[in-house]
């Protein structure tokens, strides 16, 4: 276990820009940043990272969270792990039991599989240096063709010993169960049912995915075998469609230099690596997928394909165009000399000679296609031109930006001859047959999933389930009777938004008008009055969670109080130091001196807002639980309707400033829809018994309604332009 101290160590020292850095290059925007979402596909930026409240969240699938959630949710980690690779990344010490063969028989597969796989890694690369067998056969090949030390130990190459057994025994000594083993392909078993290595006797290059996680292998055979590579089967750690070769070793330069480098192989990865351009990653001999362009696109737009110059470079170069096009990425290609690969040319060469290279002669992506396609053969037979133009068409219609569709329009008007209106009418149809294409997609991608509405009822129609609140006379049992005729989700929805953003934010004054109290005190007191709790169950989970962090709060707020005033101090001695440097007069150095204080004093009234606002926000979406950590994290960028009252307030107002009306009213909306419900119910009570009811039980069935219409007609009043009847 990870002591207390220690977690909230980790959560503070992890800046959630850092964080998701690793993953996703960002862009400024304003006080935040934007990058694609690395939760799903999509070709504009809707993910959204604030430094300021150490938060991100992805608009569109409704992802993200603290640093803890987004390696949770990206990585597939449970708390504790997430906590774990953190710590690793900030450099704080963690310090944990060895774990029980009990402990270890219960973690998740998942996690199994990653041990498993990172045992196997480093028992291979241990072989290779310290076995004969290893050094003569594996470290030698490697020698060979030119693979430093560098970048044997940065790609963790290793040999597996050409012995059947040899893997097999050392997992049982380590005490492993075979059968994961079995599941990562690492151990095969035969007709007869004996185990064995099944990457024996070939040069080991592990795949680590984006965060270093070693999630399959590639052999090299070196006996001249049938197979040249054999690679790990799919498995729960890996699908080969969604991973690069060298995306983890790649991931910073990509970052950095903005820009990417596709090859196919691992060694070509390896040879430009060594010469020093280390944004490069390789397919792995695999056509391009939407899910490899994804992982390229969240960390840059702009990608060169570098293939070999012969005729089946140039027909591999072809594929992928299409997909690439549609994610808004910037594409080039770069043929290499006739019988040089990337790994060849690389070793051939300087870094400075490979950078000239690529730099004057990568070529236009639909140039390239036009000039690959307009041959003499094709210029003599229409039909084979008319395809090449249809073809080249096709690509234009993939490119999302109408602009650059009308520059390529242009270009290809001029390259292949034809008139531009009929290439641009050839692209609008093209165009709209992709877009029907892909809303169909959409819908088809989205059939079987159930997401929970504003209005509380599930995309299958199922009404979510509510529970009993107002205490005003009805029976407990006849309220639940007929709350489950409805939903208080879309009511409760705004109040505890509210808490979640504002908890602690002092707004309201108390009766007397001598002090004030917060948001959460407010609501606290107006539910305790009415003996209101909240139906949803993850919103009171909150809730409750809330009120039991407010001595903590109390602590915090008061250290952070202390630190502020040593800040203003420094503030004010290093401005008073400025003013007396320039020329002034004694009065004007007051004005100055004035000014100064002022703006220390607004500086720090801002910080601590600030803080009062993210403390509570920060602490549920990094808590331990996962409902309340999930529901804080839609709840910090919930959208919902306004009603009238409040979509007619002043467009320059923010929810902030609007707390002290807004709040109450959210409150009064919940109430009177309460209040509706019981009318609903005393008036079937009324219709249905009136025949048998005794004159007495009448006349307090009938009193008890009028009380309930007026206090009604008091809620909608304070509502305004709601008006509250009975459904």
């Amino acid at each position: 276990m990870i002591d207390q101290a220690t977690a909230q160590r980790i959560k503070d020292a992890a800046d959630i820009v850092e964080v998701v850095s690793d993953y996703v290059h960002l862009v400024r925007r304003g006080s935040n940043y934007m990058g694609l979402c690395p939760f799903h596909n999509e070709r504009t930026p809707s993910f959204s990272v604030s430094r300021k409240r150490n938060f991100c969240y992805c608009f569109s699938c409704k992802k993200g969270g603290s640093p803890v959630n987004f390696i949770m949710e990206k990585e597939g980690l449970s708390y504790k792990e997430a906590l774990l690779h953190l710590a690793k990344k900030y450099g704080i010490e963690v310090q944990e039991r060895e774990l029980s063969d009990e402990e270890r028989a219960r973690q998740s597969e998942r996690e199994a599989l990653l041990v498993a796989n990172e045992w196997a890694m480093k028992l291979m690369e241990q072989d290779m240096r310290s076995t004969q067998e290893g050094r003569d056969v594996g470290l030698q090949y490697l020698t060979q063709r030119g693979v430093t030390d560098e970048a044997i130990k940065a790609f963790h190459l290793g040999y597996a010993i050409d012995n059947g057994q040899h893997m097999v025994e050392e997992a049982r000594k380590a005490g492993f169960n075979l059968d994961v083993f079995k599941t990562l392909g690492l151990i095969g078993t035969s007709q007869q049912g004996r185990e064995y290595d099944r990457f024996r006797g070939r040069v080991i290059f592990p795949i680590l995915n984006n965060s270093g996680k070693v999630i399959a292998f590639g052999g090299r055979d070196l006996k001249g075998g049938l197979a040249k590579y054999i690679n790990s089967p799919e498995s729960q750690l890996y699908k080969k469609s969604n991973e690069l070769y060298g995306i983890f070793q790649a991931r910073s330069a990509i970052v950095n230099q903005n820009k990417c480098f596709l090859v196919e192989g691992y060694m070509d990865v390896i040879g430009m690596w060594q010469s020093g351009m280390r944004n490069v990653v390789a397919s792995s001999g695999t056509a391009l997928t939407d899910g490899q362009i994804t992982l390229i696109h969240r960390l840059t737009d702009n990608i060169t394909l570098i293939y070999d110059g012969d005729a089946a470079g140039i027909k591999a170069s072809l594929r992928g165009i299409d997909m690439l096009l549609g994610h808004h990425m910037n594409v080039k290609v770069l043929l290499l000399p006739d019988n040089d690969d990337p790994d060849s040319f690389a070793r051939k060469h300087t870094p400075e000679e490979f950078q000239k290279y690529v730099d004057e002669h990568e070529t236009d992506i639909i140039r390239f296609k036009i000039n690959v396609l307009l041959t003499e053969e094709t210029a003599r037979d229409p039909q084979k031109r008319i395809g090449a133009v249809n073809s080249v068409v096709e690509s234009i219609a993939h490119i999302p930006d109408p602009i650059g569709r009308d520059v390529y329009i242009q270009e290809c008007a001029k390259l292949l001859n034809v008139t531009e209106d009929s290439i641009a009418q050839s692209v609008s149809r093209a165009r709209e047959i992709l877009i029907q294409k892909w809303k169909k997609e959409r819908q088809w991608g989205k059939s079987g999933t159930q997401h929970v509405a504003d209005d509380g009822q599930q995309d299958n129609g199922t009404p979510v389930q509510t529970a009993t609140v107002l205490t005003t006379g009805v029976s407990a049992q006849q309220q639940q009777s007929y709350a489950g005729d409805l939903s208080f989700r879309p009511l409760e929805l705004p109040v505890i938004k509210y808490c979640v953003r504002y908890a602690f934010l002092e707004v309201f004054q108390t009766e007397d008008g001598e002090s004030m109290i917060d948001v959460l005190e407010y609501v606290s007191q107006e539910l305790e009055d009415d003996n209101i709790v909240f139906s949803v169950p993850e919103y009171r989970t909150v809730f409750h969670e809330l009120q039991r962090i407010r001595p903590e709060f109390a602590k915090v707020l008061q250290q952070r109080r202390a630190s502020l005033e040593e800040e203003k101090k420094k503030k004010m001695q290093a401005g008073i130091e400025e003013i007396a440097t320039q020329d002034l007069s004694v009065n004007e150095i007051r004005i100055q001196e004035k000014r100064l204080e002022e703006e220390i004093e607004a500086w720090a009234h801002e910080e601590i807002n600030d803080f009062i606002k993210v403390w509570p926000a920060q602490m549920l979406a990094s808590h331990e639980d996962d409902n309340v950590r999930t529901t804080a994290t839609v709840l910090l960028h919930e959208k919902h309707q306004l009603s009238n009252i409040y979509a007619s307030a002043p467009g320059n107002e923010t929810e902030e400033s609007k707390l002290d009306r807004l709040v109450p009213r959210a409150i009064t909306e919940w109430k009177g829809e309460i209040l509706n419900n019981q009318l609903r119910a005393l008036l079937r009570k009324y219709h249905d018994t009136a025949a048998t009811m005794t004159p007495e039980e009448e006349e307090k069935l009938q009193l008890r309604l009028n009380s309930l219409m007026k206090l009604r007609q008091r809620l909608a009043k304070e509502i305004g332009d709601r008006t509250l009847l009975p459904r």
